[in-house]
């Protein structure tokens, strides 16, 4: 049987859809669309001007909302900066598991991961938000906490490579902690260097001596 037509010729739209196509968000979806402008715009401030720079005021200004609507979401400037920062985490995981990936072998995948971590550590941005400002910010238990995501990952990938035969049989605790450690010492010289260009690239040449050297021999 034929749709129903309006005296135009049309298919008569169905009411349910149009009543879902104009309907006003709702309360959860605004508030969710608060923070998300909050976030945004606590972001582009801490990541250009710095943690002690910016203020709840110039961070409600950039994103168009009340003061009292930043406290709705937000006991402070700490507990914002907290979020831009576990943000950074998530994004920083995303990336470190893409690079883990993009290659077949265990071992050779956990460098990958390494290598793309250094990398991003030359991002002014992703410097100053994580590197720079989060330790005073926050506090290193804090950022310990934050960062729990990819001390995970690292672990994961460790554990899998042992457990494919890609390095020799070691608990992998052990040597989670001294690579997730030494990388971020790592990322902070880099930063610090010079030419940190050059500080990268001799990181990762050690970084891969040190992969080579712990790599099961057949």
């Amino acid at each position: 049987m034929a749709a129903p037509r309006t005296r135009t010729g049309t298919v008569a739209a169905n009411p349910a859809a149009a009543r879902k196509s104009t309907a006003r968000p709702t309360q959860q979806e605004r508030s969710d669309a608060t923070v998300e402008v909050l976030l945004a715009a606590a972001r582009a401030l801490f990541a250009t001007e710095g943690y002690a720079a910016t203020s709840l005021d110039a961070v409600c200004e950039r994103a168009g909302v009340t003061k009292g609507a930043l406290y709705h979401h937000f006991s402070g400037k700490q507990q914002l900066f907290s979020a831009v920062y576990t943000r950074e985490q998530e994004q920083l995981a995303e990336l470190i598991t893409a690079a883990y990936m993009s290659v077949p072998d265990p071992w050779d995948a956990v460098y990958e991961g390494s290598r793309a971590y250094l990398e991003a550590s030359l991002d002014p941005e992703v410097q100053r938000i994580t590197l720079f400002d989060a330790p005073g910010a926050l506090g290193w238990e804090a950022m310990r906490a934050l960062g729990v995501n990819c001390r995970d990952l690292t672990l994961r990938g460790v554990s899998r490579a042992i457990r494919k035969g890609a390095i020799p049989e070691r608990p992998a605790d052990p040597l989670t902690s001294m690579l997730y450690g030494g990388l971020g010492e790592s990322a902070m010289a880099i930063v610090r260097a010079d030419d940190p260009r050059a500080a990268l690239e001799e990181a990762l040449a050690d970084l891969r001596t040190l992969f080579d050297a712990l790599a099961a021999r057949s």
